[in-house]
């Protein structure tokens, strides 16, 4: 800014104040700096471990540093004043055009090293760590899994350009396996805040068990079957014809056992604290499985789910025929149905997230604003968005934003 003859020129200042928080430091902050005939640019204020960090970015034309009261008579605070120089206002200006990424570790304990190689693979990628903050309940990070949520949780706030991201990826699924641990990046988007939609995959997903590998199981023909499934989950297999090819095999199977297998069904581990937050927090849930109705109305009924599409066996006289209505749900129907719930509810993609395991999820996966690979096989990890692979389902709510302590108040007020 340019003075006048007999002016003086205006001049940037960074003011930090840190200490121990009370009530109170950002009134005296303010108070002394208007005092001091400054004009107030920006402010950011963190509390951590009882200890807080109160900045502010001023401008005047008097001597700041000399003007401000000493550190402690005023603030109860250690107070620096900082000259900004022109280069670091074009530097702070440069980095706020990069783009932005959160970063999610998940497991049921983060220890000292995993944060140390998680750091050290951001700044290889030129990322630039802008916060971290905990979204689990535990106030130590390396307790073990609680009742309080699937475990312990980082979240990281990025910026910068990420310069290989087929690297990138590659090694954020080599970390998670070497230690045990779920790491996932995705764009720091203001849809994050906004999704409304959760499809979910069934077999392997919601369910500790692929359905039709158990009917198999009862009717005597199960290592037949369980090959077949095993190399089409892989994709080495058109789905549809694997698909007719098992069921043929259950052909005069008795209606009774679908019902048993319901009662006996293993659900993934966070599924039913999961689905009871999504129901509070106003999320449509939808089952859309290549597997098959009968299952996922019992999954319906027991959980709340808003709408399922799946397969539709064909009993005839109390026995499977080995046959299913058409069309077959595969991985074209799948992403087709996920596309059409989305248009017909109103909402855009980036709303909307797929849940999924298998080869046949890939396509709903890539259409959703948020695609997950839940404890997947490597092929659908690998091109996955997203991988979790140790924490429950109830980690998602990690990667949907939420804390615990969140979580904590909303069922309080349930």
């Amino acid at each position: 800014m340019a003075a006048t003859r007999g002016e003086k020129m205006s001049q940037r200042f960074v003011v930090r104040a840190t200490g121990p928080a009370r009530p109170g430091q950002t009134a005296a902050l303010g108070t002394a700096l208007f005092s001091a005939n400054c004009r107030l640019l920006d402010l950011s204020q963190h509390v951590a471990f009882g200890e807080v960090t109160l900045e502010a970015l001023v401008e005047t034309a008097d001597d700041l540093g000399a003007m401000l009261p000493t550190a402690g008579d005023v603030f109860g605070l250690d107070c620096r004043v900082e000259a900004v120089s022109t280069e670091s206002e074009a530097l702070w200006a440069d980095v706020a055009k990069d783009p932005r990424w959160i970063l999610t570790l998940m497991a049921p304990a983060l220890s000292a090293e995993v944060m140390a190689e998680v750091g050290a693979l951001t700044a290889e990628q030129g990322l630039t760590i802008q916060q971290v903050k905990r979204l689990s309940a535990e106030s130590q990070l390396d307790a073990a899994t609680s009742s309080a949520g699937p475990g312990a949780c980082l979240e990281w706030r990025l910026s910068g350009t990420v310069r290989d991201s087929a690297l990138l990826r590659d090694k954020i699924l080599a970390l998670g396996d070497r230690f045990d641990v779920d790491v996932a990046l995705q764009p720091a988007s203001l849809w994050r805040q906004h999704r409304r939609l959760i499809c979910f995959d069934m077999d392997s997903t919601l369910i500790q068990a692929e359905v039709i590998d158990e009917l198999a199981r009862r009717h005597g023909v199960y290592e037949e079957v369980a090959a077949v499934t095993e190399r089409a989950m892989r994709g080495e297999l058109d789905f549809q014809q694997s698909f007719r090819a098992r069921l043929r095999m259950l052909e005069g199977l008795n209606e009774s056992v679908l019902a048993e297998i319901a009662e006996s069904l293993p659900l993934m581990p966070g599924l039913e604290r999961l689905m009871g937050y999504l129901k509070r927090l106003g999320y449509r849930t939808v089952i859309l499985s290549g597997g098959f109705t009968y299952f996922a109305r019992y999954l319906q009924a027991r959980l709340g789910f808003d709408e399922i599409h799946a397969n539709e066996l064909v009993i005839r006289d109390g026995k499977v025929t080995g046959e299913v209505q058409e069309p077959i749900i595969d991985a074209e129907r799948k992403a087709m149905l996920f596309e059409q719930i989305v248009e017909r509810e109103g909402w855009h993609l980036d709303q909307a997230v797929a849940v999924g395991d298998g080869a046949n999820d890939l396509k709903m996966l890539a259409a959703a604003g948020m695609g997950v690979a839940f404890h997947a096989k490597p092929l659908v990890r690998r091109q996955a968005e997203l991988s979790v692979s140790v924490t429950g389902l109830d980690g998602l709510l990690y990667l949907l934003g939420y804390s615990q302590s969140d979580l904590a108040s909303l069922s309080s007020d349930s």
